[in-house]
């Protein structure tokens, strides 16, 4: 049954009976919501079920409908029909969509300014306020100041160089209701990159994790006094420098600020290449040159970076490092040390050590010793001496490493093969390689005249047996 309206309390004219008043009067209801209404005899009901409801968000605030009556078909009179929709919150906020799409900020934004505003409606006209989810994932940079305003202030600066993009939950929530029904939306905030990194040369070591700000490399390289029209190949890598703002990636110029030494070397602006244009005359006394190298923005000259540049001058490499012997022979007495040095015969200290006829004594000092393939056991130090892990060696265990010598200008290798023999502890160690062999002959000897002197028990004892057997007979 309908919701009841009203009652209507009509009558006939007068001078019908009462029979012909009941029959002669008819009432009709008209006009644009005349559906939500529907008679009972005389009693006015809201026509309204489960799937039809009335809703004042989509009906407008009155239902408006008139009633006439009839009196033998002829009208005897209206009545206009007002019902007033009462309001419930019966409705969510809902975000405006045009103000929560994917924003982009550059991050050269100042702190306190207002990045955008979002707005949420309400179909039942209640107040909205917003609100910053503190457990979003970058609650830190934003902030609202006025609730329901909806404006959405940047609270600390942005870096592109760290954080690309943002993330922060907003939620819209009804202030004036008992319900106080909400709703959320998750806002991109996209990083743009502005102009205020200055170049930087390559590879970037940052000062501390995570910083942007890099230490310049310390670029080097050798030549020789013949070598001339040559690009030169420096070390840790070439001279590159980028721009310390990588979106933008701004176009750098190269340049020589000092150290050219009259153009003997000339870079290439664009890619930093720098080239040996003549050969350094042999009455030159410097050893070294520091170039200072600058790069800097091509639209912003004032954004610069500079780096030193050392070029080192070789004499002329005419023999390669080579050692006195292919095969060194070394001792290392068992013992529970942690390590210990390997000797020679005569309990020597064993060096190994190359020699290169390019210097007047012979000792190169660019000359650096390493183990090839690298040994757990066993280790060589600058001056070409070995040190044994001793409490991991093992009595008559024999080991053979190969020692690599390597001139660091030249690039020149040489190696030598180093037959290691591990002695019993108490045991001494050979004073020389015929002492060596007379050592283990000695062991030889005695094993030999064992073995006689037991062939010759064995033949007296067949001997005696022969004797007794012939006597037996007899």
């Amino acid at each position: 049954m309908g919701q009841f309206i009203s009652e209507l309390g009509m009558t006939a004219e007068a001078g019908a009976n009462k029979a012909e008043r009941a029959t002669s009067l008819r009432l009709c209801v008209s006009g644009d919501d005349a559906a939500w209404f529907y008679l009972e005899g005389r009693t006015l009901r809201l026509n309204a079920s489960d799937p039809r409801v009335l809703d004042r968000e989509a009906h407008g605030p009155m239902l408006i409908a008139e009633l006439t009556c009839y009196q033998d078909n002829v009208i005897q009179t209206k009545f206009r029909i007002l019902v007033e929709i009462l309001n419930e919150n019966d409705n969510r906020p809902k975000f405006v969509k045009e103000t929560i799409h994917r924003f982009t900020v550059s991050e050269l934004t100042a702190v306190n300014s207002v990045l955008f505003t979002v707005k949420a409606m309400d179909a039942d006209g209640d107040m909205i306020s917003y609100i910053i989810d503190p457990s979003s994932r970058d609650p830190q940079f934003f902030r609202i100041d006025l609730p329901n305003s909806g404006k959405i202030v940047l609270n600390k600066p942005l870096d592109y160089e760290t954080r690309t993009q943002l993330q922060v939950l907003i939620w819209a929530q009804e202030v004036n209701t008992e319900e106080k029904f909400n709703i959320s939306a998750v806002l991109t905030v996209n990083i743009e990159d502005g102009d205020d990194q200055y170049p930087h040369f390559l590879p970037c070591t940052p000062i501390s994790p995570g910083d942007p700000v890099c230490v310049s490399p310390n670029y080097s390289t050798n030549i020789s006094q013949k070598q001339q029209d040559l690009v030169l190949k420096f070390s840790p890598g070439p001279i590159r420098a980028e721009d310390g703002d990588r979106g933008l990636n701004t176009s750098l110029i190269y340049s020589i600020l000092s150290g050219g030494d009259q153009s003997q070397f000339r870079i290439n602006n664009r890619t930093g290449e720098i080239q040996l244009t003549r050969a350094v005359p042999l009455r030159h006394q410097e050893k070294t040159f520091t170039l200072t190298v600058m790069v800097c923005q091509e639209d912003d000259r004032l954004k610069y970076s500079v780096v030193s540049v050392l070029i080192r001058v070789l004499n002329e490499n005419t023999f390669p490092p080579v050692f006195n012997r292919t095969t060194f022979k070394g001792f290392i007495v068992e013992n529970l040390s942690p390590a210990s040095i390997v000797t020679t015969y005569g309990n020597q200290v064993l060096q190994i050590k190359a020699s290169d006829r390019d210097f007047s004594d012979g000792l190169n000092p660019n000359i650096h010793y390493s183990i090839l393939p690298p040994s757990g056991l066993y280790q060589v130090t600058d001056g070409g001496v070995l040190i044994a892990r001793t409490d991991r060696l093992h009595a008559f265990d024999r080991h053979k490493v190969r020692v690599v010598a390597r001139d660091a200008e030249s690039g020149e290798e040489v190696s030598a093969l180093v037959d290691i023999e591990v002695l019993q502890t108490g045991q001494s160690v050979p004073h020389g390689a015929v002492a060596e062999q007379q050592m283990f002959g000695n062991v030889d000897i005695r094993l030999a005249g064992g073995i006689i002197a037991m062939i010759l028990l064995l033949l007296l004892s067949a001997v005696v047996f022969l004797m007794l057997r012939a006597v037996k007979r007899r």
